[in-house]
């Protein structure tokens, strides 16, 4: 039985959808690119994804096969007399998603908990319509370029191509999460059987919270529950109404609030705060402390209260050329403001690191403070440190008088 959904999402058998998919993938003519990805609930496939389409090449036109694990692309091309085994194979991995185009249009295909599936049909894209047939090397990316989330966010066009005006958004969006990878594990492990549940404070435009949401989805096959936060109603209306059009809406929401007013229903087990300006940033971090977030990553902006609080007190000696000039207090109250951040982080139970999460050339907000509870108790020798580092620079960090609490009983343990 088939049913009409919300996003014009259609319920109907699997076995018949997926032979409408085998006869699109074997259409030479017809079909632009495939990409099978994502998993069944409780099944994996032998690779994480797999891209589809037909090239020209000295032998004729073929079948280019790339398959994706962790680390690397597999590109094979394949005759036509062994194409149908090889899409057969395809067809018969328990991938959770595909995705079709071909010249006629794109059809979208999520295969539910229940084994069902949701189709998604859509008219051809004047831009992508025309099969681009030329051999080039498949270069590894932990997020598909021709992702209907990149298009729809501009970031590529048509034909599933960078725009070069967006290159650089593109990488911090692959860099993020490449950050995002050495601590997913901890994440998963907190989350149990359940969902995911991720919180991102100050989302903004959400790029790269709609990036976490497709990686951690499509690569990993995880059950992921999303919330962002923006105390902006234009915020939350863009990106309510680009979930909803991507078919993402059941698993995000957005709501207009603030850091520090936000509650939510269950407390999270990663906290992302990405480009939160000034204090905003600590406001984060106060939040995922007292939720006792599991992970934590933050990527700050706008060091503007130490540089504030610079210019009112006198530097230690001999460090007064540190702060003499503008641009060198400036960069200098970044790295103090940060270290900081970190040195309170470990003192309330986190393990912290502070890494470039993409390389300065392409965005001067390029550090990020990645930490994971650990519930360690304060070190006296780190506190100390802290306490010395603050009294000798003459501040009193926001993110220090946001957990006045929490930073007392941390210490009056370790005294």
């Amino acid at each position: 039985m088939s049913g009409t959904g919300h996003n014009g999402w259609m319920a109907e058998p699997l076995g018949p959808v997926l032979e409408r998919v085998r006869a699109d993938l074997l259409d030479a003519d017809r079909l632009v690119r495939a990409v099978a990805a994502g998993r069944r609930r409780g099944e994996r496939p032998a690779y994480r994804r797999a891209e589809l389409r037909w090239v020209d090449l000295r032998q004729g036109r073929l079948l280019q096969v790339v398959t994706f694990d962790d680390r690397q692309a597999f590109t094979s091309n394949v005759a036509d007399a062994d194409a149908a085994g090889a899409v057969q194979q395809l067809i018969d991995e328990p991938y959770g998603n595909w995705h079709v185009e071909t010249v006629d249009g794109t059809t979208q295909v999520r295969v539910t908990k229940s084994g069902d599936a949701q189709v998604h049909s859509s008219p051809a894209d004047p831009e992508s319509a025309t099969p681009d047939r030329a051999h080039d090397r498949v270069k590894f990316r932990l997020l598909d370029p021709a992702d209907p989330f990149l298009r729809a966010v501009g970031i590529t066009d048509g034909q599933g191509r960078i725009r070069p005006s967006r290159r650089d958004k593109y990488r911090q969006v692959e860099e993020f999460l490449r950050a995002l990878e050495p601590v997913l594990e901890r994440a998963r492990a907190a989350a149990g059987d359940g969902p995911l549940r991720i919180v991102d404070l100050g989302c903004g435009n959400a790029y790269l919270t709609f990036a976490a949401y497709r990686w951690l989805t499509d690569r990993h096959g995880l059950d992921v529950a999303l919330v962002g936060v923006d105390v902006r109603a234009q915020a939350r209306q863009r990106n309510t109404d680009l979930a909803h059009s991507l078919g993402w809406d059941e698993a995000m929401r957005f709501v207009e609030d603030t850091i520090e007013d936000f509650e939510p229903s269950d407390e999270p087990h990663v906290v992302l705060a990405l480009h939160a300006c000034d204090t905003a940033s600590d406001d984060a971090l106060a939040r995922a402390v007292r939720w006792r977030a599991p992970v934590v990553l933050v990527a700050p902006c706008c060091h503007h209260d130490v540089q504030r609080q610079l210019l009112g007190s006198p530097p230690p000696r001999p460090y007064g050329p540190v702060t003499r000039h503008g641009i060198l207090r400036e960069r200098f109250a970044d790295v103090l403001t940060d270290a900081a951040r970190a040195s309170l982080l470990r003192i309330l139970g986190y393990r912290v690191e502070v890494v470039e999460f993409v390389e300065s050339v392409h965005t001067p907000r390029n550090t990020l403070l990645r930490a994971v509870r650990t519930g360690s108790a304060a070190d006296p020798a780190q506190t100390a440190e802290y306490a010395e580092l603050i009294a000798g620079w003459g501040i009193r960090p926001a993110l220090q008088a946001r957990l006045a609490d929490e930073v007392d009983t941390a210490t009056a343990r370790n005294p």
